[in-house]
Protein backbone atom coordinates (compact mmCIF):
# COMPACT_ATOMS: atom_id res chain seq x y z
CA UNK A 1 0.00 0.00 0.00
CA UNK A 2 1.19 3.48 -0.81
CA UNK A 3 1.80 5.86 2.09
CA UNK A 4 0.82 9.49 1.73
CA UNK A 5 2.11 12.79 3.09
CA UNK A 6 1.78 13.04 6.85
CA UNK A 7 -1.06 10.49 6.97
CA UNK A 8 1.29 7.52 6.67
CA UNK A 9 -0.84 4.96 8.55
CA UNK A 10 2.34 2.92 8.95
CA UNK A 11 1.79 1.39 5.49
CA UNK A 12 -1.07 -0.63 6.97
CA UNK A 13 -4.82 -0.34 6.77
CA UNK A 14 -6.68 -0.01 10.06
CA UNK A 15 -10.19 -1.01 11.06
CA UNK A 16 -12.73 1.78 11.54
CA UNK A 17 -16.22 0.59 12.41
CA UNK A 18 -18.79 -1.83 11.04
CA UNK A 19 -16.10 -3.55 8.97
CA UNK A 20 -14.84 -0.40 7.22
CA UNK A 21 -11.12 -0.18 6.51
CA UNK A 22 -9.14 2.91 5.50
CA UNK A 23 -6.65 1.88 2.83
CA UNK A 24 -5.48 5.32 1.75
CA UNK A 25 -5.51 8.77 3.32
CA UNK A 26 -3.90 12.07 2.37
CA UNK A 27 -4.07 15.43 4.15
CA UNK A 28 -1.75 18.17 5.40
CA UNK A 29 0.67 18.01 2.49
CA UNK A 30 3.76 19.28 4.36
CA UNK A 31 6.29 17.07 2.61
CA UNK A 32 6.74 17.28 -1.19
CA UNK A 33 3.76 15.51 -2.82
CA UNK A 34 6.10 13.77 -5.26
CA UNK A 35 7.76 11.99 -2.36
CA UNK A 36 4.42 10.46 -1.45
CA UNK A 37 3.60 9.35 -4.97
CA UNK A 38 1.69 12.33 -6.35
CA UNK A 39 2.66 13.58 -9.80
CA UNK A 40 1.28 16.46 -11.88
CA UNK A 41 -0.37 15.34 -15.11
CA UNK A 42 -1.86 16.84 -18.27
CA UNK A 43 -2.47 15.44 -21.75
CA UNK A 44 -0.22 18.13 -23.30
CA UNK A 45 2.33 20.62 -22.03
CA UNK A 46 0.24 23.39 -23.59
CA UNK A 47 -2.72 22.48 -21.38
CA UNK A 48 -0.77 21.89 -18.18
CA UNK A 49 -2.13 23.85 -15.18
CA UNK A 50 0.07 25.01 -12.33
CA UNK A 51 0.18 22.28 -9.66
CA UNK A 52 1.53 23.33 -6.27
CA UNK A 53 1.00 22.85 -2.53
CA UNK A 54 -0.90 25.62 -0.76
CA UNK A 55 0.61 25.65 2.72
CA UNK A 56 -2.45 27.13 4.37
CA UNK A 57 -4.99 26.26 1.72
CA UNK A 58 -6.47 23.10 3.26
CA UNK A 59 -9.28 22.42 5.69
CA UNK A 60 -6.82 22.25 8.58
CA UNK A 61 -3.41 22.72 6.96
CA UNK A 62 -1.93 22.47 3.49
CA UNK A 63 -3.69 21.26 0.33
CA UNK A 64 -2.97 20.23 -3.24
CA UNK A 65 -3.63 23.22 -5.48
CA UNK A 66 -4.39 23.36 -9.22
CA UNK A 67 -4.59 26.71 -11.04
CA UNK A 68 -5.46 27.25 -14.71
CA UNK A 69 -3.51 30.52 -14.83
CA UNK A 70 -5.67 32.14 -17.51
CA UNK A 71 -5.20 29.26 -19.95
CA UNK A 72 -8.47 28.55 -21.78
CA UNK A 73 -7.26 25.03 -22.61
CA UNK A 74 -5.96 24.19 -19.13
CA UNK A 75 -6.72 20.63 -18.05
CA UNK A 76 -4.87 18.44 -15.59
CA UNK A 77 -3.90 18.16 -11.97
CA UNK A 78 -2.48 15.64 -9.53
CA UNK A 79 -2.29 11.86 -10.02
CA UNK A 80 -1.32 8.95 -7.79
CA UNK A 81 -1.80 5.18 -7.71
CA UNK A 82 -3.05 3.00 -4.88
CA UNK A 83 -1.98 -0.63 -4.95
CA UNK A 84 -3.05 -3.75 -3.07
CA UNK A 85 -6.83 -3.54 -3.62
CA UNK A 86 -9.09 -6.60 -3.39
CA UNK A 87 -10.85 -7.42 -6.63
CA UNK A 88 -14.64 -7.52 -6.32
CA UNK A 89 -14.63 -5.64 -3.01
CA UNK A 90 -16.57 -2.44 -2.30
CA UNK A 91 -14.61 0.83 -2.00
CA UNK A 92 -15.66 4.36 -1.15
CA UNK A 93 -13.57 7.29 -2.39
CA UNK A 94 -13.98 10.72 -0.84
CA UNK A 95 -12.18 14.06 -0.99
CA UNK A 96 -12.88 17.67 -0.08
CA UNK A 97 -12.25 20.59 -2.38
CA UNK A 98 -12.92 24.30 -2.65
CA UNK A 99 -12.67 26.57 -5.66
CA UNK A 100 -12.46 30.11 -6.88
CA UNK A 101 -13.16 31.32 -10.41
CA UNK A 102 -14.95 28.08 -11.36
CA UNK A 103 -18.44 28.80 -12.74
CA UNK A 104 -19.54 25.15 -13.07
CA UNK A 105 -17.92 23.11 -10.30
CA UNK A 106 -19.75 19.89 -11.15
CA UNK A 107 -18.29 19.95 -14.65
CA UNK A 108 -14.86 21.43 -14.00
CA UNK A 109 -13.76 19.81 -10.73
CA UNK A 110 -12.89 16.22 -11.54
CA UNK A 111 -12.05 13.23 -9.36
CA UNK A 112 -11.42 10.26 -11.66
CA UNK A 113 -10.86 6.64 -10.59
CA UNK A 114 -9.42 4.16 -13.08
CA UNK A 115 -9.41 0.61 -11.71
CA UNK A 116 -6.49 -1.44 -13.03
CA UNK A 117 -5.54 -5.10 -13.12
CA UNK A 118 -2.23 -6.56 -11.99
CA UNK A 119 -0.63 -5.66 -15.35
CA UNK A 120 -1.72 -2.02 -15.16
CA UNK A 121 -4.49 -2.37 -17.72
CA UNK A 122 -7.84 -0.63 -17.36
CA UNK A 123 -10.33 -3.04 -15.80
CA UNK A 124 -13.39 -1.01 -16.87
CA UNK A 125 -14.12 2.54 -18.03
CA UNK A 126 -13.17 5.14 -15.39
CA UNK A 127 -15.55 6.20 -12.61
CA UNK A 128 -16.18 9.80 -11.55
CA UNK A 129 -16.97 11.06 -8.08
CA UNK A 130 -19.84 13.50 -7.63
CA UNK A 131 -20.46 16.33 -5.18
CA UNK A 132 -22.52 15.04 -2.23
CA UNK A 133 -22.23 17.63 0.57
CA UNK A 134 -20.97 21.09 1.47
CA UNK A 135 -19.42 22.57 4.59
CA UNK A 136 -18.88 26.28 4.17
CA UNK A 137 -16.63 26.81 1.16
CA UNK A 138 -15.73 23.11 0.99
CA UNK A 139 -17.44 20.53 -1.23
CA UNK A 140 -17.28 16.78 -0.61
CA UNK A 141 -16.69 14.57 -3.64
CA UNK A 142 -17.68 10.94 -3.18
CA UNK A 143 -18.07 7.69 -5.07
CA UNK A 144 -18.86 4.18 -3.82
CA UNK A 145 -18.66 1.10 -6.02
CA UNK A 146 -17.87 -2.58 -6.24
CA UNK A 147 -14.64 -2.70 -8.21
CA UNK A 148 -14.00 -5.22 -11.01
CA UNK A 149 -13.01 -8.70 -9.86
CA UNK A 150 -9.65 -8.43 -11.63
CA UNK A 151 -8.78 -4.99 -10.21
CA UNK A 152 -5.79 -4.72 -7.89
CA UNK A 153 -5.06 -0.98 -8.05
CA UNK A 154 -6.61 2.37 -8.85
CA UNK A 155 -5.16 5.34 -10.67
CA UNK A 156 -6.57 8.41 -8.92
CA UNK A 157 -6.66 11.80 -10.65
CA UNK A 158 -7.71 15.08 -9.06
CA UNK A 159 -8.13 17.62 -11.84
CA UNK A 160 -9.41 20.99 -12.99
CA UNK A 161 -10.77 21.70 -16.48
CA UNK A 162 -12.76 24.26 -18.52
CA UNK A 163 -12.18 27.13 -16.08
CA UNK A 164 -9.42 29.43 -17.42
CA UNK A 165 -9.42 31.60 -14.29
CA UNK A 166 -10.12 28.77 -11.88
CA UNK A 167 -8.25 27.44 -8.87
CA UNK A 168 -9.13 24.32 -6.89
CA UNK A 169 -7.72 23.07 -3.58
CA UNK A 170 -7.94 19.37 -2.65
CA UNK A 171 -7.67 17.98 0.87
CA UNK A 172 -8.69 14.99 3.03
CA UNK A 173 -8.42 12.44 0.24
CA UNK A 174 -9.46 8.99 1.36
CA UNK A 175 -10.24 5.49 0.08
CA UNK A 176 -12.08 3.05 2.31
CA UNK A 177 -13.01 -0.58 1.84
CA UNK A 178 -16.60 -1.24 2.89
CA UNK A 179 -18.02 -4.60 3.98
CA UNK A 180 -20.86 -4.43 1.44
CA UNK A 181 -22.43 -2.22 -1.18
CA UNK A 182 -25.01 0.16 0.35
CA UNK A 183 -28.62 -0.56 -0.60
CA UNK A 184 -31.78 1.54 -0.76
CA UNK A 185 -34.67 -0.70 -1.74
CA UNK A 186 -37.84 1.01 -3.00
CA UNK A 187 -41.13 -0.73 -3.82
CA UNK A 188 -43.01 0.86 -6.73
CA UNK A 189 -46.55 0.32 -8.01
CA UNK A 190 -48.31 1.55 -11.14
CA UNK A 191 -51.80 1.03 -12.55
CA UNK A 192 -53.61 0.83 -15.86
CA UNK A 193 -57.20 1.99 -15.45
CA UNK A 194 -59.55 4.17 -17.50
CA UNK A 195 -62.77 5.00 -15.63
CA UNK A 196 -65.79 5.58 -17.86
CA UNK A 197 -69.13 7.35 -17.32
CA UNK A 198 -68.44 8.07 -13.67
CA UNK A 199 -70.43 11.29 -13.53
CA UNK A 200 -67.96 13.27 -11.45
CA UNK A 201 -64.40 13.68 -10.15
CA UNK A 202 -64.95 11.99 -6.80
CA UNK A 203 -66.29 8.84 -8.45
CA UNK A 204 -63.34 8.64 -10.90
CA UNK A 205 -60.84 9.12 -8.09
CA UNK A 206 -62.60 6.45 -6.06
CA UNK A 207 -62.12 3.87 -8.82
CA UNK A 208 -58.35 4.44 -8.69
CA UNK A 209 -58.30 4.25 -4.90
CA UNK A 210 -60.26 0.97 -4.80
CA UNK A 211 -57.88 -0.59 -7.34
CA UNK A 212 -54.77 0.43 -5.39
CA UNK A 213 -56.24 -0.49 -1.99
CA UNK A 214 -56.48 -4.07 -3.18
CA UNK A 215 -52.70 -4.17 -3.68
CA UNK A 216 -50.70 -5.92 -1.02
CA UNK A 217 -48.25 -3.87 1.07
CA UNK A 218 -45.51 -3.09 1.70
CA UNK A 219 -45.24 -0.28 -0.83
CA UNK A 220 -43.19 2.90 -1.01
CA UNK A 221 -44.52 4.79 -4.05
CA UNK A 222 -47.71 4.55 -6.10
CA UNK A 223 -48.13 6.37 -9.44
CA UNK A 224 -51.60 7.20 -10.79
CA UNK A 225 -52.26 8.81 -14.19
CA UNK A 226 -52.72 12.39 -15.32
CA UNK A 227 -56.11 14.03 -14.79
CA UNK A 228 -57.72 11.44 -12.52
CA UNK A 229 -60.42 14.01 -11.71
CA UNK A 230 -61.52 14.51 -15.33
CA UNK A 231 -61.20 11.05 -16.88
CA UNK A 232 -64.60 9.43 -17.38
CA UNK A 233 -66.58 12.46 -16.20
CA UNK A 234 -67.42 14.17 -19.48
CA UNK A 235 -66.59 17.50 -17.83
CA UNK A 236 -64.10 20.24 -18.76
CA UNK A 237 -60.80 20.93 -17.04
CA UNK A 238 -62.19 24.06 -15.42
CA UNK A 239 -65.32 22.28 -14.21
CA UNK A 240 -63.30 19.68 -12.27
CA UNK A 241 -60.59 22.08 -11.06
CA UNK A 242 -60.13 22.41 -7.30
CA UNK A 243 -57.82 23.83 -4.69
CA UNK A 244 -54.66 21.99 -3.65
CA UNK A 245 -54.90 20.82 -0.96
CA UNK A 246 -58.53 19.98 -1.51
CA UNK A 247 -60.98 17.07 -1.78
CA UNK A 248 -58.83 14.93 -4.08
CA UNK A 249 -55.63 15.29 -2.06
CA UNK A 250 -57.69 14.47 1.03
CA UNK A 251 -58.89 11.21 -0.55
CA UNK A 252 -55.41 10.37 -1.79
CA UNK A 253 -54.14 11.09 1.71
CA UNK A 254 -56.43 8.43 3.16
CA UNK A 255 -55.17 5.99 0.52
CA UNK A 256 -51.54 6.80 1.33
CA UNK A 257 -52.21 6.49 5.05
CA UNK A 258 -53.88 3.11 4.64
CA UNK A 259 -51.03 1.66 2.56
CA UNK A 260 -48.27 3.61 4.36
CA UNK A 261 -46.79 4.78 1.06
CA UNK A 262 -46.31 7.89 -1.06
CA UNK A 263 -48.89 8.54 -3.78
CA UNK A 264 -48.52 10.66 -6.94
CA UNK A 265 -51.48 11.58 -9.13
CA UNK A 266 -52.50 14.22 -11.66
CA UNK A 267 -55.43 16.62 -11.18
CA UNK A 268 -56.51 20.14 -12.15
CA UNK A 269 -55.61 22.83 -9.64
CA UNK A 270 -57.50 26.11 -9.34
CA UNK A 271 -55.85 29.25 -7.94
CA UNK A 272 -58.37 32.07 -8.33
CA UNK A 273 -59.15 32.24 -12.04
CA UNK A 274 -56.01 30.25 -13.00
CA UNK A 275 -56.19 26.50 -13.71
CA UNK A 276 -53.04 24.33 -13.75
CA UNK A 277 -52.47 20.73 -14.77
CA UNK A 278 -50.84 19.58 -11.54
CA UNK A 279 -49.26 16.43 -10.12
CA UNK A 280 -49.40 16.07 -6.33
CA UNK A 281 -47.20 14.09 -3.96
CA UNK A 282 -48.79 12.78 -0.76
CA UNK A 283 -46.66 11.13 1.95
CA UNK A 284 -47.18 8.03 4.10
CA UNK A 285 -48.99 10.06 6.74
CA UNK A 286 -51.46 11.33 4.15
CA UNK A 287 -50.08 14.88 3.99
CA UNK A 288 -49.52 16.84 0.79
CA UNK A 289 -45.74 17.32 0.61
CA UNK A 290 -45.25 18.49 -2.96
CA UNK A 291 -46.83 19.52 -6.23
CA UNK A 292 -45.63 20.16 -9.76
CA UNK A 293 -47.46 22.25 -12.35
CA UNK A 294 -47.04 20.98 -15.90
CA UNK A 295 -44.62 23.28 -17.70
CA UNK A 296 -45.00 22.10 -21.31
CA UNK A 297 -48.59 22.29 -22.47
CA UNK A 298 -49.85 20.91 -25.79
CA UNK A 299 -51.98 23.36 -27.72
CA UNK A 300 -55.11 21.38 -26.78
CA UNK A 301 -54.59 22.41 -23.15
CA UNK A 302 -53.61 26.05 -23.50
CA UNK A 303 -56.39 26.53 -26.01
CA UNK A 304 -58.73 25.12 -23.34
CA UNK A 305 -57.56 27.67 -20.79
CA UNK A 306 -54.86 25.79 -18.88
CA UNK A 307 -51.90 27.87 -17.64
CA UNK A 308 -48.37 26.38 -17.60
CA UNK A 309 -46.22 26.12 -14.50
CA UNK A 310 -42.74 27.62 -14.39
CA UNK A 311 -40.68 25.52 -11.95
CA UNK A 312 -38.89 22.18 -11.81
CA UNK A 313 -39.11 21.16 -8.14
CA UNK A 314 -37.53 18.01 -6.72
CA UNK A 315 -38.90 16.42 -3.55
CA UNK A 316 -37.10 14.53 -0.79
CA UNK A 317 -38.86 11.41 0.50
CA UNK A 318 -37.77 8.94 3.15
CA UNK A 319 -36.36 6.67 0.43
CA UNK A 320 -34.80 9.17 -2.01
CA UNK A 321 -35.46 12.18 -4.22
CA UNK A 322 -38.21 12.24 -6.83
CA UNK A 323 -39.18 14.53 -9.68
CA UNK A 324 -42.70 14.75 -11.10
CA UNK A 325 -43.32 15.32 -14.80
CA UNK A 326 -46.67 15.27 -16.60
CA UNK A 327 -47.56 13.88 -20.04
CA UNK A 328 -46.39 16.36 -22.71
CA UNK A 329 -43.36 17.25 -20.60
CA UNK A 330 -42.05 13.93 -21.90
CA UNK A 331 -41.77 15.38 -25.40
CA UNK A 332 -39.07 17.78 -24.22
CA UNK A 333 -35.77 16.78 -22.57
CA UNK A 334 -35.49 19.85 -20.31
CA UNK A 335 -37.93 18.95 -17.48
CA UNK A 336 -36.41 15.52 -16.89
CA UNK A 337 -32.84 16.83 -17.20
CA UNK A 338 -33.48 19.73 -14.83
CA UNK A 339 -34.90 17.44 -12.17
CA UNK A 340 -32.13 14.87 -12.55
CA UNK A 341 -29.55 17.67 -12.28
CA UNK A 342 -31.20 18.67 -9.01
CA UNK A 343 -30.84 15.15 -7.67
CA UNK A 344 -34.02 13.33 -8.70
CA UNK A 345 -33.44 9.57 -8.67
CA UNK A 346 -36.95 8.58 -9.80
CA UNK A 347 -39.06 10.41 -12.38
CA UNK A 348 -42.76 9.92 -11.70
CA UNK A 349 -44.88 10.38 -14.83
CA UNK A 350 -48.66 10.71 -14.65
CA UNK A 351 -49.53 10.75 -18.35
CA UNK A 352 -52.57 10.57 -20.62
CA UNK A 353 -50.71 9.05 -23.54
CA UNK A 354 -47.48 9.45 -25.43
CA UNK A 355 -44.32 7.72 -26.56
CA UNK A 356 -43.00 4.89 -24.44
CA UNK A 357 -39.75 5.24 -26.43
CA UNK A 358 -39.35 8.78 -25.12
CA UNK A 359 -40.13 7.63 -21.58
CA UNK A 360 -37.36 5.07 -21.78
CA UNK A 361 -35.05 7.67 -23.35
CA UNK A 362 -35.61 10.07 -20.44
CA UNK A 363 -34.61 7.32 -18.02
CA UNK A 364 -31.52 6.44 -20.05
CA UNK A 365 -30.22 9.95 -20.71
CA UNK A 366 -30.55 10.93 -17.04
CA UNK A 367 -29.61 7.55 -15.48
CA UNK A 368 -32.77 7.48 -13.38
CA UNK A 369 -35.70 5.16 -12.78
CA UNK A 370 -39.03 6.16 -14.31
CA UNK A 371 -42.55 5.09 -13.37
CA UNK A 372 -45.54 6.02 -15.50
CA UNK A 373 -49.32 5.57 -15.26
CA UNK A 374 -51.47 6.18 -18.30
CA UNK A 375 -54.65 5.64 -20.31
CA UNK A 376 -53.30 5.46 -23.87
CA UNK A 377 -49.66 4.42 -23.41
CA UNK A 378 -47.76 1.88 -21.32
CA UNK A 379 -48.02 2.04 -17.55
CA UNK A 380 -44.57 0.76 -16.69
CA UNK A 381 -41.52 0.93 -14.48
CA UNK A 382 -38.19 1.48 -16.26
CA UNK A 383 -34.64 1.24 -14.95
CA UNK A 384 -31.75 3.58 -15.89
CA UNK A 385 -30.83 1.41 -18.88
CA UNK A 386 -34.35 1.69 -20.32
CA UNK A 387 -35.24 -1.91 -19.40
CA UNK A 388 -38.90 -2.43 -18.49
CA UNK A 389 -39.14 -3.96 -15.01
CA UNK A 390 -42.93 -4.20 -14.77
CA UNK A 391 -46.00 -3.18 -16.78
CA UNK A 392 -49.67 -2.79 -15.90
CA UNK A 393 -52.16 -3.75 -18.62
CA UNK A 394 -55.93 -3.96 -19.04
CA UNK A 395 -55.65 -7.67 -18.22
CA UNK A 396 -53.36 -7.06 -15.21
CA UNK A 397 -54.14 -3.49 -14.11
CA UNK A 398 -51.65 -3.36 -11.24
CA UNK A 399 -47.90 -3.88 -11.59
CA UNK A 400 -45.09 -3.52 -9.09
CA UNK A 401 -41.31 -3.66 -9.08
CA UNK A 402 -38.66 -3.61 -6.38
CA UNK A 403 -35.69 -1.40 -7.21
CA UNK A 404 -32.46 -0.41 -5.46
CA UNK A 405 -31.49 3.26 -5.72
CA UNK A 406 -27.86 2.35 -4.94
CA UNK A 407 -27.63 -0.11 -7.84
CA UNK A 408 -25.08 0.84 -10.49
CA UNK A 409 -25.31 0.27 -14.23
CA UNK A 410 -22.16 0.18 -16.35
CA UNK A 411 -22.24 0.64 -20.11
CA UNK A 412 -19.53 -1.40 -21.88
CA UNK A 413 -17.74 1.61 -23.39
CA UNK A 414 -18.91 4.52 -21.26
CA UNK A 415 -19.01 3.16 -17.72
CA UNK A 416 -21.37 4.56 -15.08
CA UNK A 417 -23.31 7.41 -16.68
CA UNK A 418 -25.00 8.30 -13.38
CA UNK A 419 -22.01 10.46 -12.49
CA UNK A 420 -20.19 10.74 -15.82
CA UNK A 421 -23.14 12.60 -17.37
CA UNK A 422 -22.61 15.63 -15.14
CA UNK A 423 -18.96 15.93 -16.17
CA UNK A 424 -19.90 16.24 -19.83
CA UNK A 425 -23.24 18.08 -19.77
CA UNK A 426 -23.10 21.73 -20.92
CA UNK A 427 -25.76 23.71 -18.99
CA UNK A 428 -23.76 26.88 -19.65
CA UNK A 429 -24.65 26.92 -23.34
CA UNK A 430 -27.94 28.81 -23.85
CA UNK A 431 -30.71 27.22 -25.86
CA UNK A 432 -32.18 30.03 -27.96
CA UNK A 433 -34.13 30.01 -31.19
CA UNK A 434 -32.27 31.10 -34.31
CA UNK A 435 -32.87 34.60 -35.67
CA UNK A 436 -35.58 34.87 -38.35
CA UNK A 437 -33.10 35.08 -41.21
CA UNK A 438 -31.55 31.74 -40.17
CA UNK A 439 -34.81 29.80 -40.35
CA UNK A 440 -34.60 29.30 -44.08
CA UNK A 441 -37.97 30.98 -44.68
Amino acid sequence: MKTLCCALLGGLAFALFAGETVVFQARDFDSPPEAAGWRPFSPRDETRPLCTVARRGGRSGSALQIASGGNLAAFGGWRTEIQGLTGGAVYQFSAWCRTTGVPLERRSVIARLEWQDARGRQARPPDYAIDTAREGRWMRMEYTTRIPTNATAVKLELALAFAPNGVVWWDDVELRQLPAMPQRPVRLLTVYLRPRNTGGPAQSVEEFCRLVEAAKPPLDLVCLPEGITVIGTGKTYAEVSETVPGPTTERLGRLAQKLRCYVVAGLYERVGHVVYNTAVLVNREGRLVGKYRKTHLPREEWEAGITPGNEYPVFTTDFGRVGLIICYDLQFPEPSRAMAARGAEILVLPIWGGSDVLARARAIENSVYLISATYDMRSFIVDPTGAILAEATPEQPVARADIDLEAQFFLPWNGNMKTRTWKEWRPDLPITPPPPDARGR
